[in-house]
């Protein structure tokens, strides 16, 4: 699998690519190594360059940036938070999808997790300038592209995709908001 490739399709015509990602045999070790760890990149590192190299402006005219050692440090903690966080939420799938009359599986509920992200990874770019910061909401792309995915890869029938994808994305806006969160008050740096 070609991570560019795969990011491209399932952004651009995403019922497509969940019809191939169905076929597909699920390694979750294989998904994070060669997808997950190249993505989940792009908003840590964004985000220490918007915090600490480039710094928020301030209403009175200055400039504010997060120390370098605090910032390096709470882009690496994003970055694990984040592969965490799409664990966490492949685990909750595959929990709920018998609620919702799906099946459980664990490789196909961890690729909703990982292909459904990608749209959040991609607004990272957003953080490099902090009065960019309200774009990241884009990455609400993934809820759409979660909803589509739910039927095909856990089963469950298409009158349940709405309300399965809707408790999913509140999960993940939790575990978002809760790791933001934490990176905050760890290092001062704003998390994704």
């Amino acid at each position: 699998m070609n991570a560019a490739l795969r990011t491209k399709a399932i952004l651009v015509n995403p019922f497509a690519e969940w019809t191939a990602i169905a076929r597909e045999t699920g390694d979750p070790a294989y998904l994070l190594s060669r997808y997950v760890a190249w993505l989940a990149v792009i908003p840590a590192a964004c985000s220490f360059i918007g915090t600490s190299l480039i710094g928020v402006v301030m209403p009175d005219g200055t400039t504010v940036r997060a120390p370098m050692v605090n910032g390096l440090f709470g882009a690496v903690f994003g970055y694990v938070v984040t592969c965490v966080t799409v664990l966490l939420l492949g685990l909750v799938i595959n929990l709920l999808a018998p609620t919702f009359d799906g099946r459980r599986n664990f490789d196909n509920a961890f690729k909703l997790a990982v292909y459904s992200f990608t749209p959040v990874w991609l607004a990272g770019i957003f953080l490099l300038l902090p009065g960019l910061r309200f774009l990241t909401l884009t990455g609400f792309y993934g809820a759409y592209i979660l909803w589509l995915g739910l039927p095909l890869l856990t089963k469950s029938p298409e009158r349940q995709a709405l309300s399965f994808t809707t408790i999913i994305v509140v999960c993940a806006f939790l575990l978002v908001y809760l790791a933001a969160h934490a990176q905050r008050m760890i290092f001062g740096t704003p998390g994704l």
